[in-house]
């Protein structure tokens, strides 16, 4: 498999989790999504929506990062990401989707990118605008995690799963803003926890190799 990434992003971020969990090898082709590289003809042929991750699986080509790990899910099912129960499962979803429709596309690097050109928002207005995002979707999360009894060492149970896979990069982002992690300590502990193993940790961005 390929991936078609960048190091700081947060979709390819989770996309390389959910790889190193199953055990895939996979090659990683880096685009320099700072200096535009998916507004170029050869990134636009493989999505034209000009947005990574993806994920090229001889030949098929996937978008979209939900979309890449329910394949790699689907594909691969051992370990699972889901639970056994379709309530249990909906409960996953509906964390991983706080993550991925609530927080992530309003504080991606497109959106700041547009703040600071057409709002000339400078950097203490990015990150504020970023940090009340994060914060305001970490509020819900760390109240579901802190009160339901399906919470382990991590988001459900004691084995990574979907949600695990969706929070731990957004944590990373916050961090990249400080955001104040003190109010969510469920969040923290569970963040704790997946990054001491080792396919949370290998696809963290300070690893890749197109770093900086």
């Amino acid at each position: 498999m390929i991936l078609h990434g960048y190091y700081r992003s947060s979709a390819s971020f989770r996309v390389r989790i959910a790889l190193n969990l199953k055990g895939i090898a996979y090659e990683d082709v880096p685009w320099h999504l700072r200096n535009g590289a998916q507004q170029s003809t050869a990134f636009t042929a493989i999505n034209p929506h000009k947005l990574i991750p993806v994920l090229d699986d001889d030949g098929l080509l996937l978008a979209q990062s939900l979309a890449i790990i329910d394949y790699l899910d689907e594909t691969h099912p051992t370990p699972a990401f889901l639970p056994a129960s379709a309530a249990d499962r909906a409960y996953v979803r509906a964390l991983a989707q706080s993550v991925a429709c609530d927080i992530h596309p309003i504080d991606n690097l497109r959106v700041l990118k547009y703040l600071r050109e057409h709002f000339a928002a400078d950097e203490d207005a990015v990150g504020a605008w970023y940090n009340h995002w994060i914060a305001t979707g970490f509020a819900g999360i760390e109240a579901v995690l802190a009160n339901d009894p399906r919470t382990g060492s991590h988001c459900f149970g004691d084995t990574p799963g979907l949600a695990d896979i969706l929070l731990i990069p957004q944590v990373v982002n916050a961090a990249n803003y400080k955001l104040d992690m003190t109010p969510f300590p469920t969040i923290s502990r569970i963040f704790d926890t997946c990054m001491a193993l080792p396919a949370f940790e290998a696809a963290h961005p300070r690893n890749q190799a197109d770093a900086e």
